[in-house]
């Protein structure tokens, strides 16, 4: 690389080379394509283009044929005195590194993602199968309910321990409570926000988790996750018909399918008895968890994690201070009777509230810090790890019509998590890879023509080729 006081002095020796007129112009040397062609103008009167190329040496060059001659490209420096370059390997190298740089974020988050897959899917097996091994002791659904959504409480304490991890700027519980506290106004909250808006919500989480535990009595936890997956075409369903949500006729398909998916999960063993009764459980369970999100949705808007937090902590408090009611009246009218407190399966009950406490913060941190389709695609892989464990453990059967209905209401799940742009991403895709096949079709030619050139001049004939 030259400094400028070698530039400066180059520029002081042109002025002592001169280049004849174009009539007898002739050039003392060829130039190399890189080197540098110290010749001048002896009139100062030529053009001079934009990028600094004297317009009469293209002119010769281009006559003489000269071998590696790119048009627009001068050996000669700049009037200024600093040369020109194409590229500098100063930039060049970090282009490399930023492109490097962004293919070891996209794989980080990638190998996250992948991770947060198999973490989503693992703890909802586990929450459906420590609800079975519960249930052969224990066997009051609304209790276990109740007693996993009080651990609801700890989601805004292990937020706000995060975000002291995570961030510099320290704020005080207080501080970050009332922060958070604008999810219900800018006034923040207050007692009658308080059971106006958590009260609906916190009523479709009690149902949606006690007809679930009510399904899993009645199915295998394979059928009652299948079955649950659903809710994801519901969810399309209000959103399209209540929130006006863009129509698509993929996913009308796919809302089909699970509907056929669920008659034929229901016909499995007739449409009587306790099979009938589960499959009914568990789409009552996943209607409610889409009316849950639309909702959200719906009144809510689009709240960040920390308010997410806060409102699920308060959702906890409220089923703590007003559902607390129901498992009482349950108990004393014996249709749930548990005993004496210290009689209870309390390992199986905090592991069961553990373990679906883990399943919703994974969800919602994981929609924040990997893509949200993997989340779901986790959801999804829950049916066949049901599926593993109730053939290996259980030693369930499970009949060609409920295994045709589980691969129908997956395959519907699937197609739900198409992105709305997803027909012109395609035909985009799919322009794209004609156009390179196109393009390297067409370097072939040119490398054929190329080679059918060298040959004949080196045959002392010219040939054409006829492509």
């Amino acid at each position: 690389m030259m400094s400028a006081e070698s530039v400066s002095e180059s520029g002081a020796d042109e002025s002592c080379i001169h280049l004849e007129p174009l009539s007898s112009a002739h050039l003392s040397g060829k130039a190399t394509p890189t080197g540098g062609s110290r010749a001048g103008f002896m009139d100062g009167g030529h053009k001079v283009t934009a990028n600094g190329v004297h317009d009469i040496e293209d002119r010769i060059l281009r006559i003489t044929g000269y071998y590696g001659y790119n048009p627009g490209y001068s050996s000669h420096r700049r009037e200024d005195g600093s040369e020109s370059h194409a590229e500098t390997p100063g930039s060049e190298t970090s282009g490399e590194s930023r492109s490097y740089q962004t293919c070891t974020n996209t794989a980080v988050k990638v190998l996250g993602g992948l991770l947060m897959v198999l973490c989503v899917s693992s703890s909802w097996v586990g929450t459906t199968q420590v609800v079975k091994v519960t249930f052969q002791s224990f066997s009051c659904p609304f209790f276990i309910s109740w007693f996993s959504s009080n651990w609801n409480i700890l989601f805004f304490p292990i937020y706000y321990s995060g975000h002291v991890v995570t961030t510099r700027e320290k704020q005080t519980p207080i501080q970050k409570f009332r922060e958070c506290s604008r999810l219900f106004g800018e006034d923040g909250m207050t007692l009658k926000l308080f059971v106006k808006r958590t009260a609906p919500f916190s009523i479709l989480w009690t149902l949606t988790n006690y007809l679930y535990l009510l399904a899993l009595k009645k199915l295998t936890a394979t059928d009652v996750s299948a079955l649950y997956c659903c809710h994801k075409a519901f969810v399309f369903l209000l959103s399209w018909i209540v929130l006006k949500d863009r129509f698509m006729g993929v996913r009308i398909v796919a809302a089909i399918m699970a509907i056929t998916g669920i008659v034929m999960m229901a016909y499995a063993d007739g449409f009587h008895g306790d099979s009938f009764v589960g499959v009914a459980l568990a789409v009552g369970s996943a209607s409610t968890s889409a009316l849950y999100k639309v909702l959200f949705k719906m009144f809510l808007g689009s709240a960040n994690l920390g308010e997410v937090a806060h409102f699920l902590s308060t959702m906890g408090f409220f089923n703590l201070i007003f559902i607390s009611c129901v498992p009482l009246i349950l108990y004393f009218t014996k249709v749930e009777h548990w005993g004496s407190l210290s009689s209870l399966p309390w390992g199986y009950l905090c592991g069961l509230a553990g373990l679906w406490l883990v399943f919703n913060i994974l969800v919602h941190v994981g929609v924040v810090l990997t893509y949200p389709i993997l989340i779901s695609i986790g959801t999804l892989l829950s049916v066949p790890g049901n599926a593993a464990v109730d053939v290996l453990k259980h030693e369930v059967i499970f009949s060609v019509v409920r295994l045709a209905a589980t691969c129908i209401i997956c395959l519907g799940f699937l197609l739900l998590l198409l992105p709305e742009e997803w027909d012109s991403v395609t035909l985009r895709f799919l322009a794209a890879i004609a156009d390179k096949k196109s393009e390297e079709h067409g370097e072939e030619l040119t490398d054929s023509s190329v080679h059918t050139r060298s040959r004949s001049r080196a045959n002392g004939t010219v040939s054409i080729p006829l492509a």
